[in-house]
């Protein structure tokens, strides 16, 4: 909804949208200096490579020139040269979507939209086109507002990651500050995966908190805006616990749990367990693999 707003697809009901300091609310799609990259990238099928790469620049009355320098300067970026006279149907997916892209690119926009340009393709192919993308960023420098589900194409292509909810921003910030630093529960949730361990905190009535069952560790202090709350939510990354072989450290806790089940990754290993009804994920690097129901402990690497 966002991007069909900003092309001027979708009808705005208040606030401004500008592109190059340009208030363009009141313009045509074509108009407003944007190009669209679709999820299902809406190619022609019954034109080439080429021709669904001229497009755009044909209807606005480009001359042949003109059009033929573009296609070209976009192919070569995006190597599509060697496939300008196939069709869409003769192509893989990947291919399908930098021929999405050239169209895009010819139009030499101040702005690119990319409505989740890589769901439809499998893993491998995804990550090669994240390089792509990124490479392709960094030589045309172009602002790009691109959608995703996907957090590791967040995390790995944005400058700056906005995270909604329900259609209401929750957080703006660069990689590393949403995933470090997030200011609502949902943002520490989503950002990550495996999703942030969450525990209850309890007040101890002394003005710390007791993190459930968590011997060793006890929240001295909390943010101004939660002291006096009775119960509070800790969370902990999955990489901030390790499998505990000894007591307590400073700057350390220790849980007591059940395994679960195990995930064998090759350089990591997920073991999912319980611990007093709440679910508590670790990504460690030990070679233990506890079988399910085993008991387990885990060691927590307190971060201030």
């Amino acid at each position: 909804t966002s991007l069909r707003m900003l092309a001027g697809l979708e009808t705005i009901t208040g606030g401004e949208i500008l592109v190059g300091g340009r208030v363009v609310n009141e313009m045509e799609p074509r108009d407003r200096d944007i190009a669209m990259v679709f999820q299902d990238y809406a190619l022609y099928p019954h034109l080439s490579v080429y021709e669904n790469m001229a497009f755009s620049l044909r209807y606005r009355g480009a001359k042949k020139d003109e059009i033929k320098r573009r296609v070209a300067e976009a192919a070569e970026i995006l190597n599509l040269t060697d496939l300008l006279d196939r069709r869409p149907k003769q192509l893989s997916g990947g291919q399908r979507q930098r021929v999405a892209m050239g169209r895009a690119i010819v139009r030499k926009p101040q702005v690119f939209l990319f409505d989740e340009p890589l769901s439809n393709l499998d893993a491998k192919l995804r990550g090669s086109m994240r390089l792509e993308i990124k490479k392709l960023h960094r030589k045309l420098g172009v602002t790009t507002v691109h959608v995703t589900h996907d957090q590791v194409e967040a995390m790995t292509l944005a400058d700056r990651v906005v995270v909604m909810n329900s259609g209401n921003i929750e957080q703006v910030g660069t990689p590393d500050e949403v995933y470090h630093q997030p200011r609502t529960q949902f943002v520490a949730g989503f950002i990550g995966s495996p999703t942030m361990n969450f525990l209850p905190a309890k007040s101890d009535g002394t003005g710390g908190y007791q993190v459930c069952g968590a011997r060793g560790f006890r929240l001295a202090s909390v943010p101004d805006a939660a002291a006096g709350i009775p119960e509070l939510v800790f969370g902990i990354r999955s990489e901030d616990i390790s499998v505990a072989t000894g007591e307590p450290v400073e700057g350390h806790a220790i849980i007591e749990c059940v395994t679960d089940v195990v995930e064998a990754l090759g350089p990591d290993t997920l073991i999912f367990a319980d611990h007093d009804g709440h679910s508590v994920t670790a990504r460690v690097k030990q070679p233990i693999r506890p079988r399910p129901d085993d008991p387990v402990r885990f060691r927590l690497t307190l971060r201030h």
